[in-house]
């Protein structure tokens, strides 16, 4: 039994490590939804157009040196339904969204820009709402919107509304995050409760039957950033935000990344019981449900409890919790061990059960 589990972890490696090529007839839903069809579409058609030294990181942001210094490019899209829902709005995930991609990098945001495309007939207070969202959560992220554009669309074109960013950061000069820096024995960390933007959406939606309070964990994170990077900036290797996709892509990305396996204990990840009460209706795993204000971050293993410390002491950080490690096999994979005592295989999300959700 033992060599046939074997054998099959082994075929499944092989066929992860073939570069994916893009060969739908037509774009669905899934090549939105952050797991599988996704990276196919990014890495099979948009990453071998666009083949550059810099793109090639696939990171959440893009760092350039200019004129000796270190800057994070950013740039993302936001089309939620609804345009409002408990815990946040279109308006203000734009804002986080677009600085939690800097603040992954290890850069301190500075300036977004802001594109809307806006629908015939949508209610100019709805309008003023957002831009008046979207100007808090800059101030309260620190950060400028210097620039922007507006389309008007036909109607019924655009959901009300859709927001298209860019971002600007400063590269933290203690930061050297990479992917490929992971190595076997670091630790996992995850800053706090997962899943419950994604939740939030479906219960504003009216997709569940069921009386809950769960708000989206929209936030900005260069706070639990800044916080790692002055505790333990040497053996910090990486962060990234679980959004589309959640938890479960991203440790799938970055075990492909570090051509190494990744061992999370399910017991460990922090989730609201409204949340995997949820999940369970829907029946899908919280770890594939979309975060606003969480981050993953592996680090080295003398660095663990520091880190922990670190997150736990920063605004937002107060459940956070260390999930998992880094082993040497199976190489590009994730296991889960459940609270059964068994151990599963986490693959990348297949398919789109929670769409719209940022």
């Amino acid at each position: 039994m033992a060599d046939l589990e074997g054998e099959v972890l082994a075929r499944i490696e092989r066929q992860r490590k073939l570069r994916p090529r893009f060969r739908d007839e037509r774009i669905t839903m899934a090549h939105g939804a952050g797991g599988k069809a996704t990276h196919t579409l990014v890495a099979g058609l948009f990453e071998r157009a666009f083949a550059n030294e810099v793109l090639s990181q696939l990171a959440d942001a893009a760092v350039l040196e200019v004129d000796g210094a270190n800057v994070a490019v950013t740039t993302d899209a936001f089309v939620v339904k609804p345009l409002r829902f408990p815990g946040g709005s279109i308006g203000e995930l734009a804002v986080n969204g677009t600085v939690n991609d800097l603040s992954m990098a290890g850069a301190r945001p500075v300036a977004i820009t802001a594109s809307f495309i806006l629908e015939e007939g949508l209610d100019a207070d709805v309008l003023r709402a957002e831009v008046s969202a979207m100007a808090e959560a800059a101030r309260s992220a620190g950060v400028a919107v210097i620039a922007g554009d507006t389309k008007v669309v036909e109607r019924d074109k655009a959901d009300g509304m859709y927001i298209s960013t860019s971002g600007l950061g400063v590269v933290d000069p203690r930061a050297r995050l990479s992917g490929r820096s992971i190595q076997p024995g670091d630790r996992i960390l995850c800053s706090g409760f997962v899943g419950d933007h994604g939740t939030a959406i479906m219960l504003a939606r009216g997709d569940l039957d069921l009386d809950a309070d769960v708000v989206s964990d929209t936030a900005p994170l260069w706070p639990l950033a800044e916080a790692l990077l002055n505790a333990v900036a040497p053996g910090l290797r990486v962060m990234r935000d679980a959004t589309r996709g959640g938890v479960a892509t991203v440790l799938n990305e970055l075990a492909g990344d570090a051509d190494a396996g990744i061992v999370l204990d399910e017991r460990k990840v922090p989730v609201r019981p409204a949340v995997k009460g949820a999940c369970e209706i829907l029946g899908i795993d919280p770890m594939y449900v979309a975060n606003e204000g969480k981050l993953i971050a592996i680090v080295a293993p003398e660095a663990a409890d520091a880190a922990l410390k670190a997150l736990r002491s920063a605004p937002g950080g107060g459940e956070a919790a260390l999930v998992g490690e880094v082993a040497d096999q199976p190489a590009g994979m994730v296991l889960v061990r459940t609270g059964f005592g068994g151990t599963r295989i986490m693959d990348m999300l297949i398919g789109d059960p929670l769409p719209r959700i940022c």
